[in-house]
């Protein structure tokens, strides 16, 4: 083949370095098609071959390594299961006297097709003995040609790649080998700057590749991939701190506080004192606002840490500038929920033009896709008008036909419900840049909040407001016990007969349902049984508590994602209003409703949920000075892995505590978001659970570079790999700050 260099990472593979049949191969069956993807395809393992041993002396149950010739090789069908075992005889003498030994190979007709005797291999496993004498069993080997002298190549750890049906291991290292024989005089543009190289004493870009394709010791790769690992995180923070620049660089209307505006007479008529976070947040959210580019902000805090009351200060602040604000909610029972909760706190403030209104006070609308046409054009003439100082809704808020008067604060309430085309739908409703103010009460570990959120300036709640009431979880497990569930439903009535509430959480709607609804956005955990056990349905559940003896004469009701709007509706104002005792619900409950009185939840087969959803679920009861309980009800046995995530749960309280054990019990490709789109973390050595030291340097950095140079004019490298390393997959999850 003809030795010429590619110019780039991103030039097309081409045909005279690679042969036009392995460059279709790898393009059609691993999504191959340039230089640098080649080269990135990385080694998943090594193999090490160690100090060559003669057969005669090979010690028993050790890994050991020799150079043999095949004897004999035959294949024979099992008896006991499909597939056929090949037994291959080697020697490490040409007439056999020194010593054979037998291989055993599992479904070897790759083996059986290399091994013909005659033919000289390295043979590298762990010794076994059967019937008395030594064997391996599906060893590695690689192939001698008969003249080949044994070399220190042979010895060096043998990268192993992940490979398909229509290309091998052995062929995509013989590929990326090809290409690095064309590099050996080419110096690639190297993202990483030159100063970063030399105090980190790193390999450059052209070393690293040789490092971690052609090892010469196994350490050279674990330096490579420490190199690539950092490069990673490098591109990633640069990305996200271009972004932040770029935002601050944007043009906002700035909002300034007003005294004796709307906001002064709220705080001046709450009947409690603001928490010591509350204060210290919404002081940088003044600033922000006060500001004349656009606030870009992350509100994370603990189920009740009063994350929407700080909202709603910030959202007075816009209104006494003379703007307005919307909040997206991501359900419409979420929405509705945000509507009657703001305007009862805001009282005459709420009222705006009405008869016993303040006189200076503003209009809260509610615009969702159920509302009836004479609502709906009613809350539309409000918002164009500018009456309406707060407008809330559901993905109606984002139709063409709404428009705004002077939107000047974007509130977004658990964000991850949100794609980056629905915000930015949102935004462009503006005249200038909207403020932007995101909330979630998923508590967010500084790791995942740097690589996830880092374009965003993060603010954190983490005191519970005064009047909450501690939460008690336990675990239910029926497999111990099956008659806990009788003990689970008198418990329900006790509280009901104390004049509280109770919410019922199931995984799914109906009988027929395989799956969870999917509306409710139910999180299930890889390795979770999905068909291994009947999972509890809202509506037979809701028939068979019927039937239950101590729920006798106990008001019920039901809700999930498929309820008509208006029937959904009001099954939560009769839940609200204390006419039903007992909800019977899917996950649509999750975050944002508030019914003070409700102070037990029982979660049916609890095992199906993820940390973070159990602990959103649990906040929704003891928010009203009662204490609370949640069940945790599962059919599985306590050795069950699953189980390991309840017995956290019920173990602590702690949002921040629980969300680094979820991290730890995760794929880290769930932590980046990309289970949605095959299950494979955008990230290849970089993973944001143990290398957050890593991280926190890279964020320096490329904060330090981007502020120096914005637009990366001395970093052209730099520059260049934002283009070729954030593909769609990583910008997916880039875009949810």
């Amino acid at each position: 083949m003809e030795n010429r260099s590619p110019a780039e990472l991103s030039t097309p593979l081409s045909t005279k370095i690679v042969s036009s049949r392995i460059v279709k191969a790898l393009g059609e069956s691993l999504g191959i098609h340039t230089v640098g993807q080649l080269l990135n395809h990385f080694p998943r393992t090594y193999l090490s071959t160690g100090e060559l041993t003669p057969l005669a002396e090979l010690p028993l149950d050790e890994e050991v390594t020799i150079v043999a010739r095949v004897q004999s090789s035959n294949s024979r069908r099992m008896r006991a299961r499909k597939g056929m075992l090949l037994d291959v005889v080697i020697t490490d003498d040409d007439d056999g006297r020194l010593g054979t030994m037998h291989l055993t190979f599992f479904n070897g007709y790759s083996a059986e097709r290399q091994l013909v005797p005659g033919t000289r291999a390295i043979f590298s496993g762990k010794t076994g003995s059967y019937r008395g004498r030594l064997t391996l069993t599906n060893p590695r080997f690689s192939l001698l040609g008969e003249g080949d002298e044994l070399s220190e190549h042979h010895l060096r750890p043998k990268a192993v790649y992940p490979a398909s049906d229509a290309i091998s291991s052995e062929t995509i290292g013989l590929c990326v080998g090809e290409m690095l024989d064309a590099l050996v005089h080419s110096q690639l543009n190297d993202p990483i700057p030159l100063s970063i190289l030399r105090r980190d004493r790193l390999m450059n870009i052209t070393q690293a590749y040789e490092a971690i394709h052609r090892p010469h010791e196994v350490e050279d790769a674990y330096r490579a991939q420490h190199r690539f690992r950092y490069q990673e995180a490098l591109v990633l923070q640069t990305a996200l701190a271009r972004r932040h620049a770029e935002i601050r660089a944007e043009e906002a209307t700035a909002r300034p506080p007003r005294t004796g505006g709307l906001l002064d007479q709220f705080d001046a008529a709450l009947p409690f004192p603001l928490t010591d976070g509350q204060k210290s947040v919404g002081e940088e959210l003044t600033a922000d606002l006060a500001a004349a580019h656009p606030m870009n902000r992350l509100l994370q805090g603990e189920v009740g840490s009063g994350k929407t009351l700080v909202a709603l200060r910030a959202m007075l602040q816009v209104i006494d500038a003379g703007g307005q604000a919307a909040l997206l909610a991501p359900t419409e029972v979420l929405a509705a929920q945000h509507y009657q909760s703001i305007t009862r706190t805001l009282g005459p403030l709420a009222e705006g033009g009405m008869l016993g209104g303040a006189v200076d006070g503003t209009q809260v609308v509610l615009l969702t896709g159920s509302m009836t046409t004479s609502q709906r054009r009613q809350a539309l003439l409000a918002a164009a008008s500018g009456d309406a100082g707060i407008v809330i809704g559901t993905h109606a808020l984002l139709s063409e036909n709404v428009q705004f008067f002077d939107l000047g604060l974007v509130v977004v309430d658990e964000q991850h419900r949100f794609g980056v085309e629905q915000r930015d739908a949102l935004r462009a409703k503006a005249a200038a840049s909207p403020h932007m103010l995101v909330m979630t009460a998923t508590p967010i570990p500084r790791t995942v909040a740097m690589t996830v959120f880092g374009d965003l300036d993060v603010s954190t709640l983490t005191e519970l407001p005064a009047g909450r009431a501690p939460i008690a979880t336990h675990v239910v497990g029926l497999s111990e016990n099956p008659r806990w569930i009788g003990r689970v439903w008198a418990r329900a009535r006790e509280e009901i007969d104390a004049g509280r509430q109770v919410y019922v959480v199931c995984p799914k709607i109906g009988a027929s349902q395989m799956e969870p609804d999917s509306a409710d956005a139910l999180e299930l955990y890889e390795g979770t049984p999905s068909n291994r056990q009947e999972l509890t349905s809202v509506t037979e559940l809701f028939d068979s508590l019927g039937e239950v003896g101590d729920l006798d004469g106990i008001s019920m009701g039901v809700l999930h994602g498929r309820l008509d709007p208006v029937e959904k509706a009001a099954t939560m104002s009769g839940f609200n209003d204390g006419r039903i005792n007992l909800l019977v619900s899917t996950t649509v409950i999750e975050v944002g409703v508030d019914v003070p009185n409700a102070t037990l939840m029982v979660i049916m087969d609890a095992d199906r949920f993820g940390i973070s959803q159990l602990h959103q679920l649990r906040g929704r009861i003891g928010r009203g000075g009662h204490a609370g309980t949640c069940l945790l009800v599962t059919q599985l046995e306590p050795e069950h892995p699953s189980r390991e995530r309840l017995e956290a749960v019920a173990s602590t309280t702690d949002g921040f505590e629980l969300s680094q054990k979820d991290l730890e019990l995760r794929r880290e490709g769930d932590i980046l978001g990309a289970s949605q789109s095959g299950g494979r973390s955008a990230l290849r050595f970089l993973k944001v659970i143990q290398h957050a030291g890593v991280i926190e340097k890279a964020r320096q950095d490329a904060q330090a570079l981007v502020e120096g140079d914005p637009e990366l004019a001395n970093h052209p490298e730099l520059l260049e790999a934002l283009d070729l390393y954030l593909n769609a997959e990583k910008e997916a999850f880039l875009e949810r700050g």
